[in-house]
């Protein structure tokens, strides 16, 4: 009988609001690897460009309760009035088939997976500079002035916590960073002695 492969790994891409995440998981979907990239329940609506079962799973407030009582969730939150979470049964498939899963979190959210799965790896993504993501997150001009007030400051007590996370990454340039988070999965996935991950 072949001996088996390494445990495929969850890997959680966290970090403040406007370090680029999005684009860092959209960059790394457009290389075609075999990742199993999760995708968010959510009991927002939709909108026009969005595609259910892609880009989130739209559900019903019933629905929603439904999964929550049946423990399927991986992680789950409130924002602005709508609930998302990450549903548990597509990511043990993607384990179960081998395939390392891909997610992005917010950094409540990275810390809670990490308490639950300790064997998740942890991906904290900086930004080149306190400036620079004052920049971003001030030229995104969705915000009131109200909101930016708290999103910078909530971002700044969040850098402060990367030291928790497993690995920590400047996103300055996003094909570099995408390289860099590629090495890590590899040198993970080879690792002696890393704990399985068990959902």
């Amino acid at each position: 009988m072949a001996a088996a492969g390494p445990a495929p790994l969850l890997a959680v891409i966290t970090g403040p609001s406007g370090v680029g995440k999005d684009s860092l998981l959209s960059r790394l979907k457009s290389l075609n690897r075999p990742y199993h990239f999760t995708v968010t329940a959510t009991t927002r609506p939709s909108r026009p460009e969005e595609t259910d079962g892609v880009d989130y799973f739209f559900v019903s407030n019933q629905q929603y309760d439904e999964m929550l009582a049946k423990g399927e969730f991986l992680e789950n939150a409130t924002v602005y009035d709508y609930r998302y979470g990450v549903p548990k049964p597509p990511i043990r498939e993607a384990l179960a088939a081998g395939k390392d899963v891909v997610m992005r979190t917010d950094i409540q959210g990275a810390r809670y997976i990490k308490s639950v799965c300790p064997g998740a790896v942890t991906v904290f993504l900086l930004p080149p500079s306190w400036d620079e993501l004052e920049w971003r997150l001030r030229s995104r001009a969705t915000d009131s002035p109200a909101q930016l007030d708290i999103r910078l400051r909530t971002a700044r007590d969040e850098m402060a916590a990367a030291e928790e996370f497993d690995h920590t990454l400047v996103n300055d340039d996003l094909n570099a960073c995408v390289d860099a988070i590629e090495r890590i999965l590899a040198a993970e996935r080879s690792r002696e002695g890393r704990e399985p991950v068990r959902l």
